[in-house]
């Protein structure tokens, strides 16, 4: 019977999460709050009658690959709730760490999903609260939601609030994200409703890192120790004319990674370039193009004049992304 609460909450109430805007942080404003921009995975969770479902940026199912997550329902004792958040991996630090996330994203085997589970943890930061007991609170101001979200108590080793810092604390924040290694750092309006699935200027991210997802476009094969497999990545972003290439990224992986990602490109082959610009010949010509559908997150110094980051690192796959929705994002940077 729990079950079916749950898939009923999920049909009243399925949601899109919010997003937010690449941008500076509000300077001299005090109507705004401010939290830490979580290096994780995106996910609405739905809690009813004991149970939770987890859903993904993209409308995936994820319950099952982080088990831990279910004992999410006894915290909210007995309440009915739809939050929203980020699942994130400590990896024993004190701060999240995408690198320890990576391992519990692409798993499928409900033992194997149960045994890292039990190995490599993850938490549930919610930083907002959509529904409680049928109650639709997306309309309300995002400082009536955080209040109600912080009355709920859920605190534990597998789920807390993360901090939110009204005022004008945002350029403190950003200091303590960039001491520590973090992403950035993300200002809400105080007075702004949750606007499910649209990218909101009431929301603003302001990243220290240059990251962003990019479109997997094809591969060059490796020579010398990858001979027979990746040499790098060929990678693109979504613009009005189709796919547009935005360089090659030859860096940072493990061994482990570059087998993932051949076993995963391999069956996505096809004769010609999705790309809608030129590929550089010197990357063209040995080429193994594939179906443009795996998203990675790179980091990089800047974008260059001719449109392709410079010096991009691999940082992860994003299965929680969608890649038609992949664009270069805006910031104060080039």
């Amino acid at each position: 019977m729990a079950m079916a609460d749950v898939a009923a909450l999920v049909a009243r109430h399925g949601m899109s999460p919010m997003l937010a805007t690449a941008a500076d942080l509000p300077a001299g404003d005090p109507g705004w709050a401010y939290e830490m921009k979580w290096d994780g995975v995106r996910a609405i969770a739905y809690a009813s009658g004991g149970e939770v479902r987890l859903v993904s940026r993209t409308g995936r199912d994820i319950t099952g690959v982080y088990p831990e997550l279910g004992r999410l329902p006894a915290a909210l004792v007995g309440r009915q709730a739809v939050l929203d958040g980020e699942i994130v991996a400590f990896g024993g630090g004190e701060w999240p760490s995408f690198e320890a996330l990576q391992q519990r994203m692409n798993i499928s085997s409900p033992a194997q999903a149960r045994a890292l589970a039990t190995r490599d943890p993850v938490s549930f930061l919610a930083f907002d609260l959509l529904v409680l007991d049928g109650e639709e609170l997306a309309g309300l101001p995002y400082s009536q939601r955080r209040e109600r979200l912080e009355g709920l108590g859920l605190t534990g080793g597998f789920w807390q609030v993360p901090p939110s810092v009204p005022g004008q604390a945002g350029a403190d924040l950003l200091a303590v994200a960039r001491q520590n290694g973090l992403e950035g750092v993300v200002a809400k309006r105080l007075d702004s409703r949750y606007e499910p699935g649209r990218r909101s200027a009431a929301w603003l991210k302001h990243k220290i890192l240059r990251r962003q997802e990019v479109v997997v476009g094809g591969w060059k094969p490796g020579e010398g120790r990858r001979a027979g497999g990746i040499g790098s990545l060929l990678i693109g972003v979504q613009s009005p004319a189709g796919l547009e290439y935005a360089g090659h990224v030859g860096t940072g992986f493990t061994d482990r990674a570059l087998d993932m990602l051949h076993a995963r490109l391999a069956p996505l082959r096809r004769p010609a370039s999705p790309f809608a610009s030129t590929v550089p010949p010197e990357y063209a010509r040995a080429a193994q193009w594939v179906e443009p559908l795996l998203v990675i997150e790179v980091e990089f110094a800047r974008w260059t004049s001719a449109g392709r980051m410079r010096a991009p690192s691999y940082k992860g796959m994003r299965d929680d992304r969608d890649p038609a929705e992949v664009v270069r994002e805006p910031g104060p940077w080039g």
